[in-house]
């Protein structure tokens, strides 16, 4: 079988390819070099295990003998997995916005041998079709255009370079003022889908950030419309078919309105994002709905997604045996016959049918009520939950010995983060131990396997960590070791958290325009230095890191921590209140900012009714410490959000607010009232 260099590469979307006739290369010097040295422009191709449409186009044309013969005599091909660069990914998604009005994967771009790009596009197919060049006729013309009229390539690359150039700049400072919230909150508000929730129509996403800015803007104003839409999304969300319903866990958007047909590919992010806005659905209104829902989701990344070495995996591909969502879909004859007697009751609630509601097969989604469900059979709501619970057990257990859709098992720091903060969230919620067990477990691995001295590696995979950490990687981390902290107040978590911190701040701030760049100050140099300010289907770096530092400051009354965010907050406002739908997460950081974090320690979980109550409140504004014994106090208290409290024989809680503290406090009654 034939193999090109992409075989040497561990990361699975690379490995998918290495047997492509395309004499595929890596990202890296050699590469690089070859292009320079032959003076071949370089196909650059991006895009991720999971994609389906890279799959589609790999097929078209990079398993093509004659396309890949012309592109192996013509051009330096590169492929670059867009989650294990997620730099390279920026820059070229951008110039695709520039050029096209939108971006995607797979994201195709020619490139001069100095990186600069002067073609560029997503999906192509083979031949003219779908009102699209074909990729075939593109390489022709494009190697003819090289050859033939180099000053038109260079004029056009420099082109893409001056406005790629202008999309970094940062906006004009604005003041920190609740007028930044109410605005953001109107504007975003009038994105949603009324009857469906959500923002936008088709495709949708679930946009976790917006989600809990609309619940911090409720909180803060006192309107109930803001809560309403957001409850709304998740309930939406996880009736229809972008939740599984019998295995837990998100897909990565829906292809239409209703949240019904999912485009199924499984992130982690996803799968770690989403579950918070649940924990917080469920401080907000103790529907039991909720935490089932964040549960199923927390179950399925402990059951599905998590090594052996306490890592979290990155995806599931959308396809099984070539076919998209096959794993996950249903024929109401093959339910019957698992199922049995209870099947018609499995399928009313399950909206199954013989016709199908998608392509001939059944999305398992829910419309009706328990009670409606309970009305029609004659039995008692618990009765039919039971039900329900056992049919789905059944069907779980007949789907997994499907043939299952592919698993990219390379864990990556920034998105291992986001799963540790769910998992220390689920258990604020519930009380799983499991939940606290594995984000400890991620915390433990990401130290002894990506962590040196105090530089982070992003990748890992096969026992072999690489490439250089970037903003999202060392700002998500830093969140989930202080999330985990807040739990369980073990020094070296904070110590660890101050540390990053200041690295981040010594090799990525960038003081002239006041926010992180995406890359350290001796990462490899490219065409530009990214920098990441939207919250795209991840939140933002500079966002995230906006709020760890507002958090370290509280933390360790450092002043720099503070000049740092307010900057950040400041650079952005303005853009983030006129433009909510990108600054989800800064806002929710203004919002705390603006209001003054609520200090609360509580000291001695002796009370364990006070400890529950203070976890099931929804606090979004709060760093919330738990103290369980005097020698983590004692360790802790050279920190200034610590000193001066004392561990006694009964529960005290702390409240603090704008550095003033209150005097322990030792029932919830006494506490709710300075909260």
């Amino acid at each position: 079988m034939v193999e090109n260099n992409l075989i040497h590469e561990s990361s699975p979307y690379l490995l998918q390819h290495a047997h492509n006739p395309v004499n595929w290369y890596g990202w890296n010097n050699e590469s690089l070099k070859k292009a320079k040295d032959e003076n071949k422009p370089i196909f650059l191709s991006i895009g991720y295990s999971a994609c389906h449409w890279c799959h589609v186009m790999a097929h078209e044309s990079f398993e093509n003998e004659d396309v890949a013969e012309f592109m192996n005599e013509h051009f330096i091909n590169i492929k670059v997995d867009r989650e294990e660069r997620p730099d390279i990914d920026d820059i070229y998604q951008k110039v695709c916005q520039i050029a096209t009005g939108q971006g995607g994967w797979p994201l195709s771009i020619f490139l001069t041998p100095d990186q600069k790009p002067f073609y560029i596009g997503t999906y192509f197919p083979v031949l003219d079709s779908y009102g699209r060049p074909g990729f075939g006729s593109i390489c022709r013309q494009l190697s003819q255009a090289w050859t033939e009229k180099p000053k038109d390539i260079e004029k056009s690359a420099e082109k893409f370079i001056g406005a790629l150039q202008k999309t970094e700049t940062i906006q004009t400072p604005s003041k920190l003022e609740r007028a930044i919230l109410d605005e953001a909150a109107m504007n975003l508000f009038q994105l949603g889908d009324a009857t469906y929730g959500g923002f936008g129509s088709a495709p949708k996403f679930p946009n976790a950030a917006n989600v809990s800015f609309l619940f911090r803007y409720a909180k803060l104003s006192g309107l109930g419309k803001f809560n309403e839409f957001a409850l709304k999304t998740l309930k939406k969300m996880a009736n229809g078919g972008i939740f599984d319903q019998i295995g837990g866990g998100f897909s990565r958007y829906s292809t239409d309105a209703k949240w019904l047909v999912p485009h199924f590919e499984k992130m982690l992010y996803d799968n770690a994002l989403i579950p918070v806005n649940y924990a917080e659905a469920y401080q907000i209104t103790k529907d039991p709905f909720y935490l089932d829902v964040l549960k199923k989701t927390l179950d399925f990344v402990l059951r599905d997604m998590t090594s052996p070495e306490g890592g979290f995996y990155s995806a599931y591909d959308a396809d099984s045996e070539g076919i998209e969502g096959k794993f996950y879909v249903w024929k109401k004859s093959e339910i019957k016959e698992i199922l049995g007697s209870d099947a018609d009751l499995f399928c009313l609630y399950y909206d199954v049918t013989d016709g199908g509601n998608w392509e001939g097969n059944n999305i398992l989604c829910n419309n009706l009520n328990i009670s409606t469900v309970a009305f029609n059979f004659g039995k008692s709501e618990s009765e039919v939950r039971e039900v329900l619970k056992s049919c789905s057990e059944k069907l779980l257990k007949v789907r997994s010995a499907r043939v299952p859709p592919g698993l990219d098992d390379k864990v990556l720091v920034s998105w291992n983060s986001l799963m540790i903060t769910a998992f220390a969230k689920g258990y604020r919620v519930t009380g799983d131990q499991r939940y606290l067990d594995a984000a400890k477990n991620c915390i433990s691995f990401i130290e002894q396997k990506l962590l040196i001295d105090e530089k982070l590696l992003r990748t890992y995979k096969n026992g072999v960590a690489k490439i250089d950490g970037y903003l999202e990687d060392y700002s998500y981390f830093v969140n989930a070791l202080l999330d985990v902290f807040e739990i369980e107040p073990d020094e070296k978590y904070l110590k660890l958290s101050i540390k990053l911190g200041h690295h981040l701040v010594n090799h990525f701030w960038d003081s002239e325009n006041n926010s992180f760049f995406m890359t350290s100050d001796d990462h490899e140099k490219l065409i530009i230095r990214p920098k990441s300010n939207y919250d795209l289907s991840l939140p933002s770096g500079n966002s995230v890191s906006a709020f760890i530092m507002l958090r370290l400051y509280h933390l360790s009354q450092e002043k720099t921590f503070l000049e740092i965010t307010t900057k950040i907050m400041e650079s952005q406002a303005q853009i983030a209140a006129e433009n909510p739908f990108g600054f989800g997460y800064l806002l929710n950081t203004i919002s705390m900012y603006i209001q003054k974090p609520v200090e609360i320690t509580l000291i001695n979980t002796e009370n364990s009714e006070i400890r529950k109550s203070l976890h099931l409140d929804y606090l979004p504004n709060s760093i919330l410490i738990t103290i369980q014994n005097s020698a983590q106090l004692d360790s802790l208290a050279k920190y200034p959000f610590f000193a001066g409290k004392l561990f006694g024989d009964k529960t005290s809680v702390y409240v603090c607010k704008d550095f003033t503290c209150s005097l322990p406090l030792h029932t919830l009654e006494e506490i709710n009232s300075n909260l």
